[in-house]
């Protein structure tokens, strides 16, 4: 039986900005923005759907490290940062960009390695959204997981759960922060 939770953030960071950050650029800027908690990361691939990013822990923390994959990526945020990353704060430009770029910055990433994976969870995934308002933007994540049959008890696999929860949670406080 899986298990879901999920979670919204405010931040004044506009979603173009913040989406780039934590979701395109997170293996670049953790180990400088939070290097107590990230000590270094890679990606395997291009950064596109597929392409599989680890993150590599500190000391003390929960897991040696965790590897994600992208399974979805909204492809026309995506376009609109790579050829107009200058614009993409300028609402008036905005009706102009095909699809409704602007409006849509979302992902799908999977856990597929590290982090509690086949101790205490078979499988676990996160769905973030990052919907504009007001000069910045709300971000909506949903993650499931799937505790395994037998692992120590319920409670450790939603511990893991939560665990990522708190890894979202945290990444997205921790960018929310920094100036727009």
């Amino acid at each position: 039986m899986s298990s879901s939770w999920s979670c919204e953030i405010e931040s004044a960071v506009p979603a173009p900005r913040l989406f780039r950050a934590s979701m395109m650029d997170w293996h670049n800027l953790a180990p400088k923005l939070a290097s107590d908690k990230i000590v270094s990361a890679a990606v395997e691939g291009d950064g596109s759907v597929g392409s599989v990013r680890q993150f590599n822990f500190a000391p003390g923390m929960p897991f040696i490290h965790v590897k994600e994959r992208f399974d979805f990526i909204d492809i026309a945020s995506v376009w609109m940062l790579t050829h107009f990353p200058i614009l993409l704060p300028t609402s008036s430009l905005l009706p102009f960009f095909p699809n409704g770029a602007i409006e849509k910055f979302e992902v799908k990433r999977s856990l597929i390695e590290g982090g509690g994976i086949g101790t205490h969870v078979e499988s676990a995934s996160a769905h973030t959204i990052f919907v504009p308002k007001d000069g910045g933007c709300v971000v909506k994540v949903v993650g499931t997981y799937k505790p395994l049959p037998g692992a120590n008890t319920e409670e450790e696999a939603d511990r893991e759960g939560q665990g990522i929860n708190d890894r979202n949670h945290q990444d997205c406080r921790i960018l929310s922060s920094c100036q727009p």
